[in-house]
C-alpha cells in the first residue's frame, strides 16, 4: 500500500528512540495503574487474573521498553513487517522472562511498537503525517493479509466468532483509538478536571463499549461481551466519570467483570496506545 505524504515540514521536533521508549514504558505504567478498570490488573486488585499481579505489569514495562526505541529505528531506516515482527518477538521473549511466562503485554508490543516504527518512519522523512496513519499506509495491506495465529486468544476468537481483534484495527491504521479513545480521555479531563486516572477509566470504558475485544470473546463468547459493552456504554450513559460516585458505580462493573472472569485486555492495550499518542502531541503532531 502507497502512503500519501500529507505535507513536508521542518515542525517537528527532535525526538529520540530513547525518548520513545520512556513513553512507552510510563504509558503502560499508568495504564495499569489506574483503578477501577473492570477485570484488569491494577494497583489496588487484580481483577479477573489469577496469575498476575501488577508487579508482573511493572517488570514487564520495565524489561520490554527498550524493545521500542529498536522499533523506532526500525521505522526510521523504513523497514518492513518481518522486521517489526522480529523484534516485536523479541520483546515478547524478553517479557516473558520477565513475567515467570505470563503474558502482560503482548497485545500492547503489538500496538505501541507499530506506533513506534510509525514515529520513526515519519520522522526520517519529515512528513506531516500521523502515526496512525503511517501504520496504516505503509504497513497496513499486510498487517490485514497475515493469518491469525491460531493458538493465540485472538486467534480463537477469530475461529470461533469471525473477531477481527488487534489485527483489523492496526491495519486500519487504529480508527477506534483515534475516533473513540483519544476523545474519550479528553471528555474524561473535561468530566472531572484535574483527575488523571478518571480521564484514563472514561477511556477505558469508552473503549470496552466499541471493541470487539478478543480477549472478552475468548474468555466469555458473546455473552460476555455484550455484557461487557453493554456495561461500559451504561456508565458512560450514565455520566460517566462527571458522576460524584463514578467510582462506585465503576467498581460495581469491575465487580462483574471479576464474577464472569472476563478481562478487557484489547481495551487496556488501546488505553495505552491513546497515553501513547496523546504524549507525542505534546511533542509533535501525533
Amino acid at each position: 500500500m502507497k502512503y500519501v505524504p500529507l505535507c513536508r515540514t521542518a515542525a517537528f521536533p527532535a525526538i529520540s528512540a530513547e525518548d520513545v521508549a520512556g513513553i512507552v514504558q510510563e504509558c503502560l505504567l499508568d495504564e495499569v495503574r489506574t483503578w477501577p478498570k473492570p477485570g484488569l490488573v491494577s494497583h489496588i486488585d487484580t481483577g479477573s487474573h489469577t496469575d498476575m499481579t501488577l508487579a508482573h505489569f511493572e517488570a514487564s514495562a520495565k524489561a520490554i521498553s527498550p524493545y521500542f526505541a529498536a522499533l523506532y529505528r526500525a521505522g526510521y531506516r523504513g523497514e518492513k513487517l518481518p522486521a517489526l515482527r522480529r523484534t516485536g518477538i523479541a520483546a515478547e521473549e524478553e517479557m516473558l522472562r520477565a513475567t515467570g511466562g505470563i503474558n502482560t503485554h503482548r497485545g500492547a508490543i503489538w500496538a505501541l511498537g507499530l506506533l513506534s516504527a510509525a514515529l520513526g518512519w515519519r520522522t526520517a522523512r519529515g512528513l506531516k503525517l500521523s502515526c496512525c496513519d503511517v501504520v496504516r499506509q505503509v504497513w497496513g495491506a499486510e498487517i490485514l493479509e497475515t493469518c491469525h495465529d491460531p493458538s493465540s486468544h485472538g486467534g480463537v476468537a477469530h475461529r470461533l466468532y469471525g473477531a477481527g481483534g488487534a489485527r483489523i484495527e492496526a491495519g486500519w491504521g487504529f480508527p477506534l483509538i483515534r475516533t473513540v479513545g483519544l476523545p474519550a480521555l479528553r471528555r474524561g479531563r473535561e468530566l472531572s478536571p484535574g483527575d488523571e486516572e478518571a480521564a484514563r477509566v472514561q477511556c477505558c470504558m469508552a473503549l470496552i463499549a466499541e471493541l470487539e475485544d478478543t480477549n472478552i470473546l475468548y474468555r466469555g463468547g458473546m455473552e460476555g461481551l455484550s455484557y461487557a459493552r453493554n456495561g461500559a456504554a451504561m456508565f458512560l450513559r450514565q455520566g460517566g466519570v462527571g458522576r460524584l460516585d463514578w467510582r462506585m458505580l465503576a467498581h460495581n462493573l469491575h465487580r462483574g467483570f471479576v464474577f464472569r472472569k472476563i478481562s478487557p485486555g484489547g481495551a487496556a492495550d488501546g488505553l495505552a496506545a491513546c497515553l501513547f499518542l496523546e504524549r507525542l502531541e505534546t511533542l509533535c503532531s501525533y
